[in-house]
């Protein structure tokens, strides 16, 4: 078992490898009732081009799989998860996002019992004809929902204007048609590629005895034998320019929605370096457009903008990209006031901002240690990008105004601008 401390903050973690090659931490926050689990893979909806190790072809699945197939875990013949989970005092629950798929639950007694359910509910998967033929009403449904959503169309259309190639532009849930290609067995095959424990990641939070936890894991996984695939994930070279400067939809609403984007180029870095530039991006983007800034407050007293007005960058390996949301009256407006600042930022883009808004970042971070719903899932989020959440805070000593001034130059290029907009019909 390794032990990894960091001593600025008094934290530690553990780590234990498997008999199958899962990789367990375990982050201790002692004295605390509740619990918490994620049971993840690095697989997401972006990820459905495969290349087999030991084959030649190449395999696309259809869009929204990984979706579909978290929903298809939860089917057993014999039982009801969320009955199950509930009846041991926890709450269960899964979720699929570009770049991962998680399996979690969160509880003050049984732990034991629930995690052990965990592994059962993703390792044992029960796909017939019947129950994915079912499951396609049932998702159908789910992405019309979305579809009828402003919030979720104006998002989606910008990542459409904003990509050319990249997946990210495909709704996480997939298609009706896409959908409808989904059977038994692309799912398993799927599913020998996503679930493989060798390249999945199991994160516990809470007061914990781990070594019973690790001891009773190993028994467990023994039980599961099923046939797992190596795969290679198939990248498109994504074009350096964005596919559209601008996308209108006129929907249901009272004010106009927008969403402004900034494509990433800066893209292909991982771990340390790849963190670190997230950080710096969603200082800049604190120290320009928080509610305390100056230029927030321009727009809110002129009446452009109200407090739902935002901005947050997000990045992974083969994409990035900031976005800044918020409903106008007069969107055209805002985005052309935010065109002039990005042409001159100085006036906004300040050193004393910058220390504030540093500051304020490491309190939240030093906060959300409280949590452990936010531990479990910043360490499953970071994990992927080849990073320990527990060495996070010491990235902020490394950071200076400089670096803020030249990530600005870097990423905030009128050039790769998108606007969405969703306007009342």
């Amino acid at each position: 078992m390794l032990t990894i401390k960091n001593e600025r903050i008094n934290e530690e973690i553990y780590v234990e490898t498997l008999n199958n090659g899962l990789k367990v931490y375990y982050y201790p926050k002692t004295g605390f009732t509740k619990k918490y689990a994620v049971f993840s893979t690095g697989n997401g909806s972006c990820d459905n081009k495969f290349k087999i190790e030991g084959k030649d072809e190449s395999i696309t699945l259809p869009d929204g799989i990984a979706h579909f197939l978290e929903h298809k875990l939860f089917e057993d013949p014999e039982k009801d998860f969320f009955e199950k989970f509930s009846g041991l005092g926890a709450d269960v629950n899964a979720f699929t996002s570009f770049n991962q798929t998680s399996y979690l639950f969160s509880t003050t007694e049984n732990f034991i019992e629930c995690l052990l359910e965990l592994v059962n509910l993703v390792m044992e998967p029960f796909f017939t004809d019947e129950n994915v033929e079912k499951e396609k009403g049932i998702i159908a449904q789910e992405i019309q929902m979305y579809q009828d959503s402003p919030n979720w169309k104006v998002f989606f259309n910008l990542l459409d204007g904003l990509y050319v190639k990249h997946p990210i532009k495909i709704d996480i849930a997939g298609s009706i048609d896409s959908i409808s290609k989904i059977d038994k067995d692309n799912l398993y095959l799927a599913y020998k590629l996503f679930y493989n424990p060798e390249s999945m990641v199991l994160v516990l939070v809470g007061d914990i005895d781990f070594q019973n936890v690790i001891n009773e894991l190993n028994t467990e996984f023994a039980k599961y034998n099923t046939e797992r695939l190596k795969g290679i994930k198939i990248y498109e070279n994504e074009p350096t320019i964005i596919n559209k400067k601008r996308i209108e939809e006129k929907m249901s609403t009272s004010l106009p929605i927008f969403n402004i984007g900034i494509k990433d180029v800066n893209v292909g870095i991982t771990g340390k370096e790849a963190v670190k530039k997230d950080i710096i991006s969603n200082l800049i983007l604190e120290i320009l457009f928080s509610r305390s800034s100056e230029f927030y407050q321009e727009l809110y007293t002129e009446g452009l903008i109200d407090d739902q007005f935002g901005a947050y960058y997000t990045g992974k390996t083969d994409y990035g990209h900031s976005i800044i949301s918020g409903t106008s009256e007069n969107p055209d407006e805002v985005y052309e006031r935010i065109v002039k600042l990005f042409k001159n930022p100085d006036k906004y883009l300040t050193e004393d901002g910058f220390e504030r808004i540093k500051k304020k970042q490491i309190g939240q971070f030093l906060i959300g240690l409280n949590s452990v719903e936010y531990i479990a899932h910043a360490f499953t989020d970071l994990y992927f990008q080849d990073f320990l959440l527990i060495d996070y805070i010491d990235l902020y000593d490394e950071i200076n105004f400089k670096m803020i001034k030249d990530r600005f130059d870097e990423h905030f290029n009128i050039d790769r601008l998108c606007l969405s907009l969703i306007v009342p019909e």
